[in-house]
Protein backbone atom coordinates (compact mmCIF):
# COMPACT_ATOMS: atom_id res chain seq x y z
CA UNK A 1 0.00 0.00 0.00
CA UNK A 2 3.16 2.40 0.48
CA UNK A 3 3.37 2.08 -3.18
CA UNK A 4 -0.04 3.76 -3.55
CA UNK A 5 1.32 7.16 -1.48
CA UNK A 6 4.41 6.95 -3.80
CA UNK A 7 2.84 7.19 -6.81
CA UNK A 8 0.62 9.77 -5.69
CA UNK A 9 3.18 11.65 -4.36
CA UNK A 10 5.15 11.92 -7.70
CA UNK A 11 2.02 12.18 -9.97
CA UNK A 12 2.56 16.56 -8.71
CA UNK A 13 6.57 16.37 -10.18
CA UNK A 14 5.31 14.68 -13.75
CA UNK A 15 2.55 13.33 -15.39
CA UNK A 16 4.60 10.81 -16.76
CA UNK A 17 5.96 8.91 -13.56
CA UNK A 18 2.56 6.96 -12.71
CA UNK A 19 3.91 4.71 -15.93
CA UNK A 20 7.13 4.28 -14.28
CA UNK A 21 5.98 3.06 -11.29
CA UNK A 22 3.19 1.30 -12.78
CA UNK A 23 6.03 -0.54 -14.37
CA UNK A 24 8.04 -0.93 -10.97
CA UNK A 25 5.25 -2.12 -8.95
CA UNK A 26 2.05 -3.22 -11.57
CA UNK A 27 -0.32 -1.02 -8.99
CA UNK A 28 -2.96 1.45 -10.32
CA UNK A 29 -3.73 4.84 -8.14
CA UNK A 30 -6.58 6.78 -7.68
CA UNK A 31 -7.25 9.88 -8.31
CA UNK A 32 -8.01 10.84 -4.97
CA UNK A 33 -5.21 9.71 -3.47
CA UNK A 34 -2.86 11.45 -6.03
CA UNK A 35 -4.48 14.79 -5.22
CA UNK A 36 -4.45 14.20 -1.41
CA UNK A 37 -0.73 13.93 -1.87
CA UNK A 38 0.87 16.83 -3.54
CA UNK A 39 1.35 18.18 -0.86
CA UNK A 40 3.70 16.09 0.96
CA UNK A 41 5.93 16.66 -2.20
CA UNK A 42 5.21 20.09 -2.32
CA UNK A 43 6.96 20.09 1.51
CA UNK A 44 10.22 18.58 0.15
CA UNK A 45 10.48 20.77 -2.70
CA UNK A 46 12.93 22.71 -0.76
CA UNK A 47 14.96 23.20 2.67
CA UNK A 48 15.08 25.74 5.15
CA UNK A 49 18.14 27.79 4.69
CA UNK A 50 19.42 29.09 8.46
CA UNK A 51 20.20 32.35 6.57
CA UNK A 52 16.56 33.08 6.17
CA UNK A 53 15.15 31.46 8.81
CA UNK A 54 14.97 35.05 11.18
CA UNK A 55 13.33 36.15 8.00
CA UNK A 56 9.55 37.65 8.32
CA UNK A 57 7.00 34.80 6.96
CA UNK A 58 5.46 35.70 3.43
CA UNK A 59 1.99 36.66 3.83
CA UNK A 60 -0.89 34.81 1.29
CA UNK A 61 -3.77 36.62 0.04
CA UNK A 62 -6.48 35.30 -2.03
CA UNK A 63 -9.82 36.07 -3.10
CA UNK A 64 -13.05 34.17 -3.71
CA UNK A 65 -16.27 34.48 -5.51
CA UNK A 66 -18.59 33.78 -8.38
CA UNK A 67 -16.83 34.75 -11.68
CA UNK A 68 -17.47 38.54 -12.52
CA UNK A 69 -17.48 39.36 -8.90
CA UNK A 70 -14.46 40.92 -9.43
CA UNK A 71 -12.24 38.73 -7.51
CA UNK A 72 -9.32 39.77 -11.00
CA UNK A 73 -10.24 43.63 -9.53
CA UNK A 74 -9.40 43.07 -5.81
CA UNK A 75 -6.19 41.15 -6.48
CA UNK A 76 -5.26 44.15 -8.60
CA UNK A 77 -6.27 46.76 -5.55
CA UNK A 78 -4.87 44.41 -2.82
CA UNK A 79 -1.39 44.08 -4.70
CA UNK A 80 -1.35 48.08 -5.39
CA UNK A 81 -2.48 48.76 -1.68
CA UNK A 82 0.66 46.07 -0.12
CA UNK A 83 2.61 47.97 -2.68
CA UNK A 84 1.85 51.74 -1.80
CA UNK A 85 2.69 50.33 1.94
CA UNK A 86 5.78 49.51 1.43
CA UNK A 87 5.48 46.02 1.56
CA UNK A 88 7.52 43.95 -1.35
CA UNK A 89 4.35 42.12 -3.43
CA UNK A 90 4.40 39.73 -6.06
CA UNK A 91 1.03 39.32 -7.84
CA UNK A 92 0.28 35.87 -9.14
CA UNK A 93 -2.10 35.36 -12.26
CA UNK A 94 -3.08 31.80 -13.23
CA UNK A 95 -5.44 32.79 -15.96
CA UNK A 96 -5.05 33.44 -19.35
CA UNK A 97 -7.92 36.19 -18.91
CA UNK A 98 -6.28 39.55 -19.79
CA UNK A 99 -7.79 41.36 -17.70
CA UNK A 100 -5.16 41.49 -14.78
CA UNK A 101 -2.79 43.04 -17.86
CA UNK A 102 -5.74 45.63 -18.33
CA UNK A 103 -6.37 46.46 -14.49
CA UNK A 104 -2.56 47.40 -14.19
CA UNK A 105 -1.63 48.85 -17.72
CA UNK A 106 1.70 46.36 -17.76
CA UNK A 107 2.17 42.57 -19.74
CA UNK A 108 2.12 40.00 -17.58
CA UNK A 109 5.08 37.27 -17.75
CA UNK A 110 5.80 33.96 -16.75
CA UNK A 111 8.75 34.95 -14.07
CA UNK A 112 8.26 37.85 -11.31
CA UNK A 113 8.59 40.86 -13.04
CA UNK A 114 9.04 44.48 -11.06
CA UNK A 115 6.37 46.83 -12.86
CA UNK A 116 7.12 49.68 -10.42
CA UNK A 117 8.21 50.28 -6.62
CA UNK A 118 7.15 47.26 -4.42
CA UNK A 119 4.53 45.50 -7.12
CA UNK A 120 5.77 42.44 -9.30
CA UNK A 121 3.64 40.03 -11.34
CA UNK A 122 3.92 36.74 -12.73
CA UNK A 123 1.62 34.91 -14.62
CA UNK A 124 1.43 30.74 -14.36
CA UNK A 125 1.21 28.75 -17.74
CA UNK A 126 0.79 24.96 -16.26
CA UNK A 127 1.43 23.73 -19.70
CA UNK A 128 5.17 25.17 -19.72
CA UNK A 129 5.60 24.04 -15.95
CA UNK A 130 5.61 20.84 -17.04
CA UNK A 131 8.67 20.27 -18.64
CA UNK A 132 10.45 20.98 -15.53
CA UNK A 133 9.34 18.34 -13.38
CA UNK A 134 10.14 15.68 -15.77
CA UNK A 135 13.93 17.27 -16.50
CA UNK A 136 14.48 17.30 -12.11
CA UNK A 137 12.85 13.43 -12.01
CA UNK A 138 15.85 12.20 -14.86
CA UNK A 139 18.38 13.68 -12.78
CA UNK A 140 17.09 12.51 -9.85
CA UNK A 141 16.59 8.89 -11.68
CA UNK A 142 20.45 9.17 -13.06
CA UNK A 143 21.49 9.32 -9.38
CA UNK A 144 19.91 6.78 -8.00
CA UNK A 145 19.13 4.82 -11.08
CA UNK A 146 16.10 3.40 -9.44
CA UNK A 147 13.74 3.12 -13.04
CA UNK A 148 16.95 1.69 -14.80
CA UNK A 149 16.51 3.95 -17.78
CA UNK A 150 12.98 3.37 -18.01
CA UNK A 151 12.14 7.32 -17.46
CA UNK A 152 14.50 8.75 -20.17
CA UNK A 153 12.12 6.97 -22.81
CA UNK A 154 8.71 9.28 -21.46
CA UNK A 155 8.32 11.60 -24.31
CA UNK A 156 6.63 14.66 -24.22
CA UNK A 157 3.23 14.23 -25.78
CA UNK A 158 2.31 12.59 -22.92
CA UNK A 159 3.12 15.42 -21.08
CA UNK A 160 0.81 17.51 -23.18
CA UNK A 161 -1.88 14.92 -22.81
CA UNK A 162 -2.15 15.72 -19.46
CA UNK A 163 -1.36 19.30 -18.88
CA UNK A 164 -5.16 19.83 -17.96
CA UNK A 165 -4.80 16.98 -14.87
CA UNK A 166 -1.92 18.07 -13.51
CA UNK A 167 -1.67 21.82 -14.18
CA UNK A 168 -3.38 21.92 -10.48
CA UNK A 169 -0.90 20.06 -8.87
CA UNK A 170 2.35 22.11 -10.78
CA UNK A 171 0.22 25.30 -9.81
CA UNK A 172 0.51 24.05 -6.12
CA UNK A 173 4.18 23.46 -6.29
CA UNK A 174 5.17 26.92 -7.73
CA UNK A 175 2.69 28.47 -4.87
CA UNK A 176 4.61 26.79 -2.73
CA UNK A 177 7.95 27.89 -4.24
CA UNK A 178 6.98 31.62 -4.07
CA UNK A 179 5.56 31.56 -0.37
CA UNK A 180 7.03 28.41 1.54
CA UNK A 181 3.64 27.38 3.72
CA UNK A 182 6.46 24.64 4.23
CA UNK A 183 9.19 25.51 4.95
CA UNK A 184 10.93 29.16 5.51
CA UNK A 185 12.81 29.76 1.98
CA UNK A 186 10.41 31.37 -0.32
CA UNK A 187 11.33 32.69 -4.07
CA UNK A 188 13.38 36.41 -4.10
CA UNK A 189 12.11 39.35 -5.24
CA UNK A 190 14.15 42.30 -6.76
CA UNK A 191 16.21 43.05 -4.11
CA UNK A 192 17.26 39.15 -3.04
CA UNK A 193 14.93 39.10 0.12
CA UNK A 194 11.92 37.21 0.29
CA UNK A 195 8.16 38.92 -0.95
CA UNK A 196 6.62 40.00 2.36
CA UNK A 197 2.84 39.11 0.18
CA UNK A 198 1.77 37.30 -2.51
CA UNK A 199 -1.70 37.64 -4.00
CA UNK A 200 -2.96 35.04 -5.63
CA UNK A 201 -5.78 35.51 -8.62
CA UNK A 202 -6.76 31.89 -9.23
CA UNK A 203 -8.44 30.35 -12.14
CA UNK A 204 -11.62 29.59 -9.94
CA UNK A 205 -12.85 29.92 -6.86
CA UNK A 206 -13.27 26.00 -7.00
CA UNK A 207 -9.40 25.84 -7.83
CA UNK A 208 -8.30 27.89 -5.00
CA UNK A 209 -10.99 25.92 -2.16
CA UNK A 210 -8.44 22.40 -3.72
CA UNK A 211 -5.78 24.19 -2.87
CA UNK A 212 -6.74 25.47 0.31
CA UNK A 213 -8.17 22.36 1.26
CA UNK A 214 -5.80 20.15 0.28
CA UNK A 215 -2.96 20.14 3.13
CA UNK A 216 -5.88 18.91 5.39
CA UNK A 217 -7.24 16.17 3.41
CA UNK A 218 -4.11 14.80 3.33
CA UNK A 219 -3.57 14.34 6.59
CA UNK A 220 -6.64 11.82 6.58
CA UNK A 221 -5.11 10.00 3.72
CA UNK A 222 -1.69 9.81 4.80
CA UNK A 223 -2.31 8.25 8.15
CA UNK A 224 -5.05 5.96 6.37
CA UNK A 225 -2.18 5.12 3.80
CA UNK A 226 0.70 4.70 6.58
CA UNK A 227 -1.78 2.23 9.04
CA UNK A 228 -1.90 -0.06 5.73
CA UNK A 229 1.95 -0.02 4.76
CA UNK A 230 2.52 -0.17 8.25
CA UNK A 231 0.96 -3.24 8.26
CA UNK A 232 2.13 -5.26 4.62
CA UNK A 233 5.41 -6.59 4.14
CA UNK A 234 5.69 -5.02 0.52
CA UNK A 235 4.65 -1.70 2.58
CA UNK A 236 7.16 -1.73 5.14
CA UNK A 237 10.22 -2.74 2.57
CA UNK A 238 9.56 -0.64 -0.64
CA UNK A 239 8.45 2.69 1.61
CA UNK A 240 12.21 4.12 2.34
CA UNK A 241 12.84 3.74 -1.49
CA UNK A 242 10.42 5.11 -2.74
CA UNK A 243 10.08 8.25 -0.42
CA UNK A 244 13.77 9.42 -0.84
CA UNK A 245 13.63 8.66 -4.38
CA UNK A 246 10.33 11.49 -4.70
CA UNK A 247 12.72 13.10 -2.61
CA UNK A 248 15.86 13.19 -4.12
CA UNK A 249 13.77 13.97 -7.67
CA UNK A 250 12.61 17.29 -5.37
CA UNK A 251 15.87 18.12 -4.62
CA UNK A 252 18.39 18.37 -7.23
CA UNK A 253 20.54 21.16 -5.35
CA UNK A 254 22.38 18.71 -3.27
CA UNK A 255 21.06 20.42 0.07
CA UNK A 256 20.13 17.25 2.92
CA UNK A 257 17.78 15.51 2.73
CA UNK A 258 15.17 15.45 6.20
CA UNK A 259 15.20 11.48 5.34
CA UNK A 260 18.67 10.59 5.69
CA UNK A 261 19.02 8.36 7.93
CA UNK A 262 15.62 7.98 8.70
CA UNK A 263 13.49 4.70 9.31
CA UNK A 264 10.43 4.18 7.68
CA UNK A 265 8.48 5.57 10.70
CA UNK A 266 10.51 8.39 11.17
CA UNK A 267 9.88 9.08 7.56
CA UNK A 268 5.89 9.05 8.03
CA UNK A 269 6.58 11.20 11.11
CA UNK A 270 8.22 14.01 8.81
CA UNK A 271 5.23 13.84 6.37
CA UNK A 272 2.89 14.29 8.95
CA UNK A 273 4.84 17.47 10.39
CA UNK A 274 5.13 18.93 6.81
CA UNK A 275 1.25 18.18 6.52
CA UNK A 276 0.62 20.17 10.12
CA UNK A 277 3.02 22.72 9.19
CA UNK A 278 0.77 23.81 6.25
CA UNK A 279 -2.90 23.37 7.98
CA UNK A 280 -1.88 25.06 10.51
CA UNK A 281 -0.48 28.11 8.52
CA UNK A 282 -3.51 27.74 6.16
CA UNK A 283 -5.68 28.75 9.50
CA UNK A 284 -3.04 31.48 10.71
CA UNK A 285 -4.64 35.03 9.81
CA UNK A 286 -1.30 36.51 10.42
CA UNK A 287 0.29 34.49 7.30
CA UNK A 288 -2.74 33.54 5.22
CA UNK A 289 -6.27 35.48 3.90
CA UNK A 290 -9.13 34.84 1.96
CA UNK A 291 -11.39 38.40 1.29
CA UNK A 292 -14.99 37.25 0.16
CA UNK A 293 -16.02 39.47 -3.21
CA UNK A 294 -19.11 40.22 -4.62
CA UNK A 295 -20.59 42.64 -6.90
CA UNK A 296 -23.69 43.79 -4.27
CA UNK A 297 -25.85 44.70 -7.28
CA UNK A 298 -26.51 41.07 -7.83
CA UNK A 299 -27.90 38.27 -6.01
CA UNK A 300 -26.12 35.65 -7.33
CA UNK A 301 -22.84 37.08 -6.45
CA UNK A 302 -23.86 38.10 -2.99
CA UNK A 303 -25.29 34.14 -2.36
CA UNK A 304 -22.39 32.69 -4.05
CA UNK A 305 -19.99 34.44 -1.46
CA UNK A 306 -21.94 33.42 1.13
CA UNK A 307 -21.65 29.63 0.12
CA UNK A 308 -17.74 30.43 -0.49
CA UNK A 309 -17.64 31.46 2.88
CA UNK A 310 -19.13 28.01 4.18
CA UNK A 311 -16.40 26.06 1.96
CA UNK A 312 -13.99 27.98 2.91
CA UNK A 313 -14.55 26.99 6.33
CA UNK A 314 -14.97 23.23 5.43
CA UNK A 315 -11.79 23.46 3.63
CA UNK A 316 -9.83 24.26 7.44
CA UNK A 317 -9.14 27.75 6.75
CA UNK A 318 -11.33 31.28 7.29
CA UNK A 319 -12.59 33.76 5.32
CA UNK A 320 -11.56 37.70 6.76
CA UNK A 321 -13.65 39.61 5.41
CA UNK A 322 -16.13 40.61 2.78
CA UNK A 323 -15.49 43.26 -0.02
CA UNK A 324 -18.04 44.35 -2.44
CA UNK A 325 -16.36 45.69 -5.79
CA UNK A 326 -17.96 48.08 -7.96
CA UNK A 327 -17.41 50.84 -10.75
CA UNK A 328 -19.79 52.99 -9.63
CA UNK A 329 -18.74 55.89 -7.44
CA UNK A 330 -22.03 55.66 -5.68
CA UNK A 331 -21.77 53.12 -2.91
CA UNK A 332 -24.29 54.48 -0.65
CA UNK A 333 -26.99 51.55 -2.21
CA UNK A 334 -29.60 49.76 -0.95
CA UNK A 335 -27.83 46.45 -2.49
CA UNK A 336 -24.90 47.43 -0.76
CA UNK A 337 -26.59 47.67 2.58
CA UNK A 338 -28.72 44.36 2.16
CA UNK A 339 -25.26 42.63 0.72
CA UNK A 340 -23.39 43.86 4.33
CA UNK A 341 -26.53 42.41 6.63
CA UNK A 342 -25.85 39.36 4.79
CA UNK A 343 -22.16 38.62 6.46
CA UNK A 344 -22.94 39.82 10.06
CA UNK A 345 -20.60 39.12 11.83
CA UNK A 346 -17.62 39.11 8.80
CA UNK A 347 -16.17 42.44 8.36
CA UNK A 348 -17.51 43.87 5.43
CA UNK A 349 -16.37 47.02 3.31
CA UNK A 350 -17.35 48.14 -0.35
CA UNK A 351 -14.83 49.47 -2.99
CA UNK A 352 -15.22 51.49 -5.78
CA UNK A 353 -12.89 50.90 -9.07
CA UNK A 354 -14.09 53.14 -11.47
CA UNK A 355 -12.87 52.09 -15.26
CA UNK A 356 -11.87 54.61 -18.06
CA UNK A 357 -10.62 54.04 -21.56
CA UNK A 358 -7.37 55.69 -20.37
CA UNK A 359 -6.62 53.23 -18.11
CA UNK A 360 -6.99 53.11 -13.79
CA UNK A 361 -4.94 55.87 -12.06
CA UNK A 362 -4.44 53.64 -9.20
CA UNK A 363 -2.72 56.28 -6.67
CA UNK A 364 -6.21 58.06 -7.02
CA UNK A 365 -8.29 55.02 -6.24
CA UNK A 366 -6.09 53.98 -3.60
CA UNK A 367 -6.21 57.20 -1.87
CA UNK A 368 -9.67 57.59 -2.57
CA UNK A 369 -11.55 58.20 0.81
CA UNK A 370 -14.69 56.18 0.06
CA UNK A 371 -11.95 53.31 -0.58
CA UNK A 372 -10.49 53.84 2.39
CA UNK A 373 -12.23 51.17 5.15
CA UNK A 374 -11.33 47.93 2.14
CA UNK A 375 -7.99 49.12 2.55
CA UNK A 376 -8.05 49.10 6.61
CA UNK A 377 -9.33 45.77 6.28
CA UNK A 378 -6.90 43.91 3.62
CA UNK A 379 -4.51 45.17 6.11
CA UNK A 380 -5.85 44.96 9.82
CA UNK A 381 -6.07 42.34 12.05
CA UNK A 382 -8.38 39.82 11.85
CA UNK A 383 -11.38 38.82 14.51
CA UNK A 384 -12.66 35.45 13.58
CA UNK A 385 -16.18 33.66 14.67
CA UNK A 386 -14.91 30.30 15.78
CA UNK A 387 -16.18 27.55 13.35
CA UNK A 388 -16.11 25.04 16.03
CA UNK A 389 -17.27 25.38 19.99
CA UNK A 390 -17.68 22.84 22.14
CA UNK A 391 -19.89 22.50 25.70
CA UNK A 392 -19.12 20.38 27.66
CA UNK A 393 -21.96 20.67 29.69
CA UNK A 394 -24.62 20.37 27.38
CA UNK A 395 -22.23 17.46 25.59
CA UNK A 396 -22.49 19.56 22.51
CA UNK A 397 -20.95 20.61 19.26
CA UNK A 398 -21.90 23.64 17.79
CA UNK A 399 -20.32 24.31 13.90
CA UNK A 400 -20.62 27.44 11.98
CA UNK A 401 -21.76 26.91 8.91
CA UNK A 402 -22.46 29.93 6.88
CA UNK A 403 -23.85 29.37 3.42
CA UNK A 404 -25.40 25.79 3.84
CA UNK A 405 -28.88 24.25 5.24
CA UNK A 406 -29.25 21.11 7.19
CA UNK A 407 -30.47 19.49 4.00
CA UNK A 408 -26.85 19.50 2.46
CA UNK A 409 -25.09 18.62 5.49
CA UNK A 410 -24.01 14.91 5.97
CA UNK A 411 -22.95 13.44 9.70
CA UNK A 412 -20.93 10.42 10.55
CA UNK A 413 -19.18 9.14 13.33
CA UNK A 414 -15.76 7.63 13.50
CA UNK A 415 -13.30 5.36 15.90
CA UNK A 416 -15.41 5.10 18.55
CA UNK A 417 -17.57 8.11 19.00
CA UNK A 418 -13.92 10.39 19.12
CA UNK A 419 -14.46 12.17 16.05
CA UNK A 420 -17.10 13.62 13.92
CA UNK A 421 -17.00 13.62 10.20
CA UNK A 422 -18.86 16.67 8.49
CA UNK A 423 -19.61 16.58 4.39
CA UNK A 424 -21.07 19.83 3.01
CA UNK A 425 -20.81 21.03 -0.84
CA UNK A 426 -17.76 19.11 -1.99
CA UNK A 427 -15.41 19.43 1.31
CA UNK A 428 -15.10 17.07 4.24
CA UNK A 429 -14.51 17.97 7.85
CA UNK A 430 -13.22 15.68 10.60
CA UNK A 431 -14.01 16.81 14.17
CA UNK A 432 -12.11 15.45 17.04
CA UNK A 433 -14.43 15.44 19.75
CA UNK A 434 -13.05 16.65 23.82
CA UNK A 435 -12.91 13.21 25.97
CA UNK A 436 -16.04 14.88 28.16
CA UNK A 437 -18.27 14.69 25.28
CA UNK A 438 -17.46 11.31 22.97
CA UNK A 439 -20.35 9.22 22.43
CA UNK A 440 -22.61 8.40 20.42
CA UNK A 441 -24.58 11.29 18.74
CA UNK A 442 -28.15 11.81 20.15
CA UNK A 443 -29.46 14.20 17.63
CA UNK A 444 -28.99 17.64 15.42
CA UNK A 445 -30.55 20.63 14.81
CA UNK A 446 -29.67 23.96 11.88
CA UNK A 447 -30.24 27.34 13.91
CA UNK A 448 -28.80 30.19 13.06
CA UNK A 449 -26.36 28.88 9.88
CA UNK A 450 -25.08 26.41 12.62
CA UNK A 451 -25.31 23.05 12.88
CA UNK A 452 -25.73 22.31 16.34
CA UNK A 453 -24.98 18.21 17.28
CA UNK A 454 -25.89 17.09 20.80
CA UNK A 455 -23.91 14.01 21.90
CA UNK A 456 -25.09 10.99 24.49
Amino acid sequence: MVTLLASSLTSCSSPDLNIILSSLVRTSVSRKHRAASVVVAAATSSRDDNSESSQKPTKFVTFLGKGGSGKTTASVFASQHYALAGLSTCLVVQSQDPSADFLLGSKIGTSPTLINDNLSVVRLETTKMLLEPLKQLKQADARLNMTQGVLEGVGSWRRARSASRDGFYLSMLELERLVGFFRQATRKNHKGKNFDVIVYDGISTEETLRMIGLSSKTRLYVKYLRSLAEKTDLGRLTSPSIMRFVDESMNISGNKSPFDGQTSAAMWDTLERFLETGASTLRDTDRFRSFLVMDPNNPMSVKSALRYWGCTIQAGSHASAALAISSSSNLTTESDKIAKEEFVPLPFASASVPFTKNGLDWGKILLDQANSSVRELLSGTVSLTPPVTFDTAKKSVTLFMPGFDKSEIKLYQYRGGSELLIEAGDQRRVIRLPSQIQGKVGGAKFVDRSLIITMR
